[in-house]
């Protein structure tokens, strides 16, 4: 159990953490600090992505547990960010709804297109830029989300546009669909629909 892998680790015990934040009720925690504290713990648990992948590789300790928990500590990052803004903020949740079910669509399908093309072909499938712009596009489309009616106050007279927390959405849509895409085109050979 090395350090990249408690940092992997850290991030699957964050997200209830996070969920929690966000999802209490206001009388119990007022909406601007569930705002605030969620948005600060979901930063923490990006930065731990972030910093376990630069570890495990400068230090040379990939591990199997490593290539095993780190992609779903994403995902449960990922996800449970999501269920939390859609369960708790009604105001974008029409729009928020499709965008979260792109995301869960692409995140599982590419992921199960990467167990099976390493079975198959005994090829592993390495994260590609434009996964790790999507990836980036997620993290500040969920930060967005949180603290846009935090640092836009009501009286600014944008507050009920949610601009940015739309303009996030709609880049981290098309983020998630190009990368997709990119993935199905590269390794669409390995997959054998005859198997």
């Amino acid at each position: 159990m090395n350090l990249p892998n408690k940092l992997s680790l850290m991030r699957v015990i964050m997200v209830p953490l996070f969920m929690v934040a966000v999802i209490l009720p206001e009388s119990v925690l007022p909406d601007t600090w569930s705002r605030i504290i969620g948005a600060a713990i979901f930063i923490l648990t990006a930065f731990t992505d972030f910093l376990d992948g630069q570890i495990a590789r400068r230090c040379n300790m990939i591990t199997d547990f490593g290539k095993f928990i780190d992609p779903l500590a994403d995902k449960f990052m990922v996800f449970g960010a999501m269920l939390a803004i859609l369960y708790k903020y009604d105001y974008i949740r029409s729009v928020f709804v499709w965008v979260a079910l792109i995301v869960i669509f692409r995140e599982l399908a590419i992921t199960s297109m990467r167990m099976i093309v390493s079975n198959n072909a005994g090829v592993v499938i390495a994260a590609a830029w434009l996964g790790k712009v999507k990836t980036v596009t997620q993290i500040i489309c969920i930060v967005t989300i949180l603290l846009e009616p935090v640092i836009i106050p009501e009286t600014a007279g944008i507050y009920d546009w949610h601009l940015l927390s739309y303009i996030t959405m709609a880049a981290m849509t098309v983020m998630t669909i190009w990368s997709g895409v990119n993935y199905l085109k590269a390794y669409w050979k390995f997959l054998d629909p005859t198997k």
